[in-house]
């Protein structure tokens, strides 16, 4: 059976007339595990003897920590609950896509009432089929026998998908931090200074770039969320469809393509969360 690629999530099962699709579980799942993980840095934290596991955990918070700090300086400490939960979400989306059985479990799509194709009756052996062709009728008879063919399921969906490979995901992450951007914008400048960004009508050169300046937030959704979804769908095609193509070298080469589909996930979680640092700074920023 050749491989089935979706740009969309397929949905798996409904609760109350609501999809669940195989990306909503995986995210579902991600949510979890990064909660358990929070709750178990915080409950190490409260003890005076602490395990390798949480310095392992401790470091990479210090180092994210510093990276912001580069960029935000003095407001670090206010923004990096929001930065490093977009990193460490996404990181976790991003390889949730190479785990054993994820995209490679596939299930029988469900088949809704109203895409249900209606059957079509054929007319038995030997039956007559009357035409009315206003001036005469033709009788058309039909010798073979029709066989009925029974319905067959084109292709099979996967059960899971990394909840970054859905553009739902993407999507809804880059809304979340423009919309948290414009937000600390209205927190630290106040609404009459973070708008004249926009409207600013006492400055000529300001009438023309501030209706740029909303295209450019507009865009920056668009580029945030197509930029992660692209990068992350695009490796799991590759790895689904190298399989169907180079079957003989697929053994040869199936580690290097995992460790760089993993270099690809840190460096686009990079890339989300350094961006959303830069858009913060402008936006908290006076001058």
């Amino acid at each position: 059976m050749s491989p089935h690629i979706s740009i969309k999530g397929e949905t798996v099962f409904e609760i109350l007339g609501f999809p669940i699709t195989n990306s909503f579980i995986v995210t579902t799942l991600v949510v979890f595990i990064f909660s358990f993980i929070a709750r178990y840095y915080y409950s190490e934290l409260q003890k005076e003897e602490r395990s390798l596991r949480f310095y392992a955990l401790h470091s990479i918070f210090v180092g994210m920590y510093g990276m912001f700090e580069s960029i935000l300086r003095e407001k670090v400490t206010v923004f990096y609950a929001l930065l490093g939960s977009f990193f460490f979400f996404i990181l976790m989306s991003n390889w949730s896509g190479l785990i054993p059985g994820v995209g490679s479990i596939l299930i029988v799509p469900q088949v809704h009432e109203s895409e249900q194709q209606e059957d079509v009756v054929f007319p038995s052996s030997n039956e007559v089929a009357v035409v009315d062709n206003s001036d005469n009728q033709i009788a058309v008879e039909v010798e073979s026998m029709v066989e009925e063919l029974e319905p067959e399921v084109k292709h099979l969906i996967p059960l899971l998908r990394g909840g970054t490979a859905d553009l739902n995901t993407t999507i809804a992450l880059a809304l979340i931090s423009v919309f948290m951007t414009q937000l600390y914008g209205f927190k630290f400048l106040g609404p009459k200074k973070h708008l004249q960004k926009y409207f600013d009508f006492r400055d000529p050169i300001m009438i023309m770039l501030g209706p740029l300046e909303i295209i450019q937030e507009f865009a920056r959704i668009i580029s945030f969320g197509f930029r992660l979804y692209g990068n992350i769908f695009a490796g799991e095609v590759l790895l689904t469809i190298v399989p169907f193509l180079l079957p003989v070298f697929f053994s040869f080469i199936v580690a290097p393509m995992f460790l760089m589909e993993i270099f690809v996930g840190l460096v686009q979680a990079l890339v989300f969360v350094m961006l959303s640092a830069v858009f913060i700074n402008m936006a908290v920023s006076h001058h």
